[in-house]
């Protein structure tokens, strides 16, 4: 039974000789109270052997507002803001940003995309009718595309379309993700500067969105809200000495697990990470000021 998470970090946890992974650094770090764990991958056999493409993955836990202490969503909004920034590669920290929400919005595990693009604010259209107004915005388009089920059309297809009308310097990918264990389940916001492949975490992987097929550098933001039944059981079953039994034959198929107060979790999630998005993309907003645009 394969180990399978769409975290980076627990990928590398999860590898029985990982401290002898090498060409991978790891670090550790506080960001307005809250922890950041990177990971990079410097190399194609380390990307192999941990099955991650190369580049740069940043974990923050979220501890401190799932704790709902005092001031924990603008310093959530403030540090995940500085991360993007900080991955947001050469022309991309000035020209024209595609924020793309990915997943199905009928679907309240997968409508962590399609709920966060709600909250950014899209100000292409006003750099370009109204200059005089917003020459100092950088031109933001923000998209949700839908999925192949609902439209007959490939994310990727959809996107390729936008970029050659938009022509963005680098497209923000926000997606749902698949956990490898309970504990990080709407608790974790991975960023990565090597694109994504959506529906990947459920079994459902469509064509990678990455600076190869899209030709602009691709970070994707993404939040597990789902564990993999099968990853879970076989990893309760390990701990306990391996037992066997009917009931693991039984997850063969793929089951998804997901929390009891979902609705509300992506809720709260996507609109931290609309936040953030505004906050990295226009570094002079704050919380009260995005919440007057989007009133």
């Amino acid at each position: 039974m394969a180990f399978r998470t769409d975290l980076a970090v627990e990928a590398i946890e999860n590898m029985k000789k990982a401290a002898d992974v090498r060409q991978v650094r790891q670090t550790d770090r506080t960001l307005e109270g809250f922890s950041v764990s990177e990971v990079e991958i410097l190399t194609d056999r380390a990307a192999q052997e941990i099955g991650k493409p190369r580049g740069r993955y940043l974990t923050v836990a979220l501890d401190a507002l799932i704790r709902r202490e005092e001031d924990a969503f603008p310093r959530a909004c403030r540090a995940l803001g500085t991360l993007l920034r900080e991955l947001l590669p050469g022309k991309a920290q000035s020209g024209p940003i595609l924020v793309t929400g990915l997943g199905n919005r009928m679907i309240t595990p997968d409508a962590i995309g399609p709920q966060a693009v709600d909250h950014v604010i899209a100000t292409r259209h006003l750099v370009e009718q109204v200059p005089d107004i917003f020459s100092s915005w950088r031109p933001v388009s923000a998209l949700a595309p839908g999925v192949l089920g609902q439209t007959g059309v490939e994310t990727g297809e959809v996107l390729c379309g936008v970029l050659d009308r938009i022509r963005p310097t680098a497209v923000l990918a926000i997606d749902a993700l698949a956990a490898g264990r309970l504990s990080r389940l709407l608790r974790t916001v991975q960023l990565a500067d090597t694109g994504i492949t959506p529906g990947a975490g459920v079994g459902n992987a469509r064509a990678a969105l990455n600076e190869r097929t899209l030709g602009v550098p691709v970070i994707a933001v993404g939040v597990p809200t789902v564990v993999d039944g099968a990853t879970l059981a076989h990893e309760i079953a390990g701990q306990l000495g391996g037992p066997s039994c009917e009931a693991l034959e039984d997850l063969s198929r793929p089951v998804m697990i997901t929390t009891r107060d979902i609705d509300r979790e992506v809720a709260d999630i996507s609109r931290m990470i609309g936040y953030a998005v505004n906050m990295a993309l226009h570094p002079h907003l704050t919380v009260e000021d995005i919440d007057l645009y989007l009133s």
